[in-house]
């Protein structure tokens, strides 16, 4: 196993991190690895926010809930961004062009790009012994989320990505059977994958009972239903119409 596989086999979620900053270097070396994700049609449809004001990370903090969004060695906020497409000079601004920018194929273009160069950062950082938690929790209040980061039209936060000196090595959570996950040729129908849910539910509740911190009794099913018996963040599709994506 090389040095890369084996970054990536031990990610696990840090939420813990010392007051300490990442130097400049560091931070230009996560960034620049973001920058050289694979774009869809070098189009790079997304922006990266670099937050290092606490007094920013405190608004963010207040939206999201959660400590490691104001205590981190630097915060990165990833946007899907058409803005400076729609804003340039030398293209035609034809009727055609505004129904493709305000297309669900160019939102999903933005949104999978922005992803991406996440992940570049990711690998990037843990491979320099830094950790990482990514943040969607910002989006609990999108137009809050929007509003500090000042993102103008057809320009939408996605999520944060908090990075720094681990202040906690927490175990590394099992993922699902890969059976699964991967299907060969076509769709496997859930009732021929069934068990391995099963499976995965069983191990699930032997890990939260045996690591080391926060142990609890609970399923992976259990924690599917917990999660989606109630409607959440329903503003998220309203504001990004808003923003003149994902409207057609």
């Amino acid at each position: 196993m090389n040095q890369i596989i084996e970054t990536i086999m031990n990610h696990r979620s840090i939420r813990k991190f010392s007051d300490k900053p990442l130097t400049n270097d560091q931070i230009k070396t996560i960034v620049e690895s973001a920058h050289r994700a694979s774009s869809s049609s070098n189009v790079m449809a997304y922006s990266i926010i670099g937050v290092s004001d606490q007094e920013v990370k405190d608004k963010l903090h207040a939206i999201s809930g959660h400590d490691h969004v104001k205590t981190n060695g630097h915060l990165l906020i990833f946007c899907a961004d058409l803005h400076r497409i729609e804003q340039l000079d030398e293209v035609e601004h034809s009727e055609a062009f505004q129904e493709n920018l305000e297309s669900t194929e160019q939102f999903i273009v933005g949104t999978i790009d922005a992803a991406l160069a996440a992940q570049n950062a990711a690998v990037a950082a843990e491979s320099l012994g830094l950790g990482i938690c990514y943040l969607g929790s910002l989006r609990n209040d999108i137009q809050a989320f929007n509003d500090v980061v000042k993102a103008p039209s057809h320009v939408v936060p996605l999520f944060g990505l908090a990075i720094g000196h681990p202040r906690e090595i927490p175990d590394i959570k099992p993922r699902m059977p890969l059976q699964a996950i991967y299907h060969e040729n076509q769709y496997i129908p859930f009732d021929k994958q069934k068990h391995y849910i099963q499976e995965y539910d069983q191990t699930m509740k032997d890990y939260y009972e045996s690591r080391s911190s926060n142990n609890k009794q609970e399923t992976w099913t259990e924690q599917i239903n917990q999660k989606y018996k109630n409607p959440t963040r329903m503003d998220v599709g309203p504001f990004v119409k808003a923003k003149n994506l994902n409207k057609r």
